[in-house]
């Protein structure tokens, strides 16, 4: 006779809660992190601003002649490209409903926002330097492009204040663990 049998599964003991033997407990989803919808928007704004300062830098016509500002150009653009691939891996998790937990993958998400929001605020601080500099010390201002200057040193700086709560986030998932 051919009759199918239900199977039974034994089930596990619960763990005890005493002293070391206590399970840990993570918080999990937490906004800003990787794949949550706080962390597409930080991503988002990071570009955003990365973004301005890069367009707004590169319509001027002369700062290639100081160090500083082609360094945040190119911080912006590194910036910009980082944020925004990012925002597709996030983009991707949460339309497949994937958390991005992976150890590696928290890893190389905390290294690279720690190594991007360090260049960009490297580099603001630096124009910043240097627009005080052709602004208030040298009186320069008629002959150079100081508003555009100054507003993409601004949107560098609020492009980093976006950027750090993403890897103190990452960082706090790392430490976490």
């Amino acid at each position: 006779m051919n009759v199918s049998h239900a199977l039974v599964h034994p089930v596990e003991d619960p763990p005890t809660m005493e002293g070391a033997n206590a399970p840990r407990v993570r918080m999990k989803d937490i906004q800003g992190m990787p794949a949550t919808l706080g962390g597409l928007a930080l991503r988002f704004f990071q570009f955003l601003f990365a973004a301005a300062a890069l367009c707004v830098m590169a319509t001027t016509s002369d700062f290639p002649s100081v160090t500083a500002f082609r360094y945040l150009v190119a911080a912006t653009g590194l910036q910009s490209i980082w944020s925004f691939s990012l925002a597709v891996v996030d983009i991707y998790a949460l339309l497949v409903g994937r958390l991005l937990q992976n150890y590696r993958v928290v890893v190389f998400f905390a290294m690279g926002d720690g190594i991007t929001s360090t260049l960009i605020f490297a580099a603001a601080c630096a124009s910043a330097g240097i627009t005080v500099l052709i602004d208030n010390d040298l009186s320069n201002c008629s002959r150079n492009h100081c508003a555009q200057f100054e507003t993409a040193t601004a949107m560098a700086f609020i492009s980093w204040f976006v950027a750090l709560p993403s890897f103190l986030f990452n960082f706090w998932s790392l430490a976490s663990r």
